[in-house]
This record gives C-alpha cells, sequence and structure tokens, in this order.
C-alpha cells in the first residue's frame, strides 16, 4: 500500500493550508481594458487529513486560487502557508521541497503520450531524485493501488478515460505527499467513471490519511467525496461550511443556485401551476433535517387529524451518511383540521408555501 504522509513540519492544529487576506489581481489585457481581480481577499483554511471542495463557475477564481497553494503563481497580497512554511516568499530551491509534498491531478490528465503507464508513474520520481533502484517497488505498489496492475507497459493512447485519470492520481501520489490538489477531475468523465474515480479518492484521503483540496462546478462531486465545501463567486469565498450544513441549509444565493441543480426545495412555479391542476387541496412543502423530526412523525400528525395527503414533489437526500430532505404535499381535509395539523408540523419541521407562477412574478395567487 502506498505510504502514509508523515506531519512533519506542521503543529499540532495548525491548518495544513492556509491563506489569509489573499488577493491577486493581473494585468489589463490591453490599454483600454482594466485590471482583472481573480481573487479579492480570500482567507481559508484546510486542515490535515481533511477533503475540502472549492466550487465556483468560470472565472470566479478558483483554478487561480489551487495555483497559488502549489506556488504556480503568487498573490498580489496576503499570505499562502503550506506546512507552516509561507510559500509565497520562498525561493525556487526551496519551493521544489515544498512542492514534493503536494500532489496534483488534472481535468485533461495532462499524461505524457510518449510514455508508458509505468513510465508516468516513474516521472515524479524521476524529478524528485528517487534513486532509480527504489522505483520498482513504489510503482508497483501504486499500480495495485490504483487498480491498473494489467496495465503497467500500455501506452497512453490504449487507456480509457477513468483509467487515465487512475495514472494520474498514481502519479500524483509517487512522491507520498500529503496534500493532493484536484483541478476539476472528473469533468471529462461519464457518471459512472466519476463515481468510481471518486471512490479511488476517497481511498486516497481515508486510507492514507492525504489531505484533498479539489475544484470543480459540479456539486455531486462535492457531496460524495468533500468534508467541507467553499462557494466561490467573483474572486471572493461567499460561504463556507459544513457539507452537510451548506446543502441542507444554503444562505448566499450562488450557493443556493449551486444546490438546486441536485436539490430542489420545491417545485418550480411553472411546475406547481401544473401540479395543482392535476391534484386538489393546499400545497405545502416540509423540510426535513437530520435530528429533526422525521416524515414518518408529519405524516402521523396528518393522520391523526383525518387530513388526507399525497407526495407530489421532492424527495429526501443523503450527504456523507446525514439526511435532509423537502417534500411537497397536497393536503385535502377540513379546513380546521388542516390549520392545526400544519401547526402541529412547524413545530417539528420547516414548514413554506411553494411559489405559484403568479405569487413568483409579484401578482395575487388568490
Amino acid at each position: 500500500m502506498p505510504t502514509t504522509p508523515d506531519t512533519r513540519n506542521t503543529a499540532a492544529g495548525e491548518p495544513l493550508i492556509r491563506l489569509t487576506d489573499v488577493s491577486r489581481i493581473f494585468p489589463a489585457r490591453s490599454r483600454q481594458g482594466a485590471p482583472v481581480r481573480a481573487l479579492d481577499g480570500v482567507t481559508l483554511d484546510v486542515a490535515a487529513g481533511e477533503v475540502l471542495g472549492v466550487v465556483g463557475y468560470s472565472g470566479a477564481g478558483k483554478s487561480t486560487l489551487l495555483r497559488l497553494v502549489n506556488a504556480l503563481d503568487r498573490p498580489t497580497s496576503g499570505s499562502v502557508t503550506v506546512a507552516g512554511r509561507e510559500v509565497s516568499r520562498l525561493t525556487e530551491r526551496d519551493l521544489r521541497e515544498v512542492r514534493r509534498d503536494i500532489g496534483m491531478i488534472f481535468q485533461q490528465f495532462n499524461l505524457f503520450a510518449s510514455r508508458t503507464v509505468w513510465g508516468n508513474i516513474a516521472y515524479p520520481l524521476q524529478v524528485a531524485g528517487v534513486p532509480k533502484q527504489q522505483h520498482r517497488e513504489r510503482i508497483s505498489e501504486l499500480l495495485h493501488f490504483v487498480g491498473l496492475a494489467d496495465k503497467a507497459h500500455a501506452h497512453v493512447e490504449q487507456l480509457s478515460g477513468g483509467q487515465k485519470q487512475r495514472v494520474g492520481i498514481a502519479r500524483a501520489l509517487a512522491t507520498s505527499p500529503r496534500i493532493l490538489l484536484a483541478d476539476e477531475p472528473t469533468s471529462a468523465l461519464d457518471p459512472q467513471t466519476t463515481a468510481e474515480v471518486l471512490a479511488l479518492l476517497r481511498r486516497v484521503n481515508e486510507e492514507l490519511g492525504i489531505t484533498i483540496m479539489l475544484i470543480t462546478h459540479e456539486m455531486e462531486v462535492v457531496r460524495s467525496l468533500a468534508h467541507r465545501v467553499g462557494v466561490m463567486e467573483a474572486g471572493r469565498v461567499v460561504e463556507l461550511g459544513d457539507t452537510y450544513d451548506v446543502f441542507a441549509t444554503p444562505q448566499h444565493p450562488a450557493t443556493q443556485r449551486f444546490v438546486s441543480t441536485l436539490v430542489e426545495k420545491g417545485p418550480q412555479p411553472r411546475a406547481l401551476d401544473r401540479l395543482r391542476a392535476r391534484h386538489p387541496g393546499r400545497m405545502v412543502t416540509v423540510s426535513f433535517r437530520d435530528g429533526q423530526a422525521s416524515p414518518a412523525d408529519v405524516f402521523a400528525a396528518f393522520i391523526e387529524r383525518q387530513v388526507t395527503f399525497e407526495l407530489v414533489h421532492g424527495g429526501v437526500e443523503d450527504v456523507r451518511g446525514r439526511t435532509f430532505g423537502h417534500l411537497t404535499l397536497a393536503l385535502t381535509g377540513d379546513d380546521t383540521a388542516v390549520a392545526e395539523a400544519l401547526a402541529h408540523v412547524a413545530t417539528l419541521v420547516e414548514v413554506s408555501t411553494p411559489a405559484t407562477s403568479a405569487t413568483a412574478s409579484g401578482k395575487d395567487a388568490s
């Protein structure tokens, strides 16, 4: 099994990666143009052993953030510290030592077409000056770890996309790094292969203890892998928190837009209009969180008061073993009984009224 990284150069409790008030401004591309502020006062910590997902739309600053961590770029202001060393102040010679502790995987794999799988994994060992007699054992154990022992002498063009990314992960692990930076690692893959690669990255984190910082625009990747998630917009981190909390109760509009690609709190107004045409009764959305009342408790409250309910939209989601969900129900029964049931349910979970197209456009829905 690949070597588990040590904890050198990091004091107990100190983040492995720390960005403090970091800004990065690029010069204007033309005389008439304005400077580009790719990052704007970003403060962010990554603890040893965690997986941090950073999401944002194109141009949000994600890639610039990653390049500052491995010192391929330097901040205009602020500080970037990796394993207790401020990388923005190191010489190129010292940076080579720091970068040996950082593995990198890419969206488009970045493999050498002229080399075999074995040769691609050997490359970082050669650059790091690892004695050649140690290469065979290290490469062999990595190939077994990523499930490509039978592809050692295959060339890149003979591999599928998922196999190429597995080679990329093995190559990134070659020098036993403490940190793995992943730049859109699944964007070029189909859903099934994405799930396989994410399972492998989860093993990298859980079995080897390697800290992973990944950037992506895919919320499914974050939900599957990350312990925490940071959401970026216009060069700023606009929301940061536990992945479950971010999915269950997104606060910033940008986060809400991302989460809605996987989880809708309720039907969209036009969809609700169609549901109302097919389902009589009062429409409400009940939202559940881990540790609150269950759907069964809510349903029991309606049954006890002889209120009929029909599930017309929504579902329950799982994030790292914790559940939340939004269920839109059509309620029928005596008006007083419905009101009493909803009053009781509101003491258990969140209850809201989904917006029709009329209310969404500011008109009277009645």
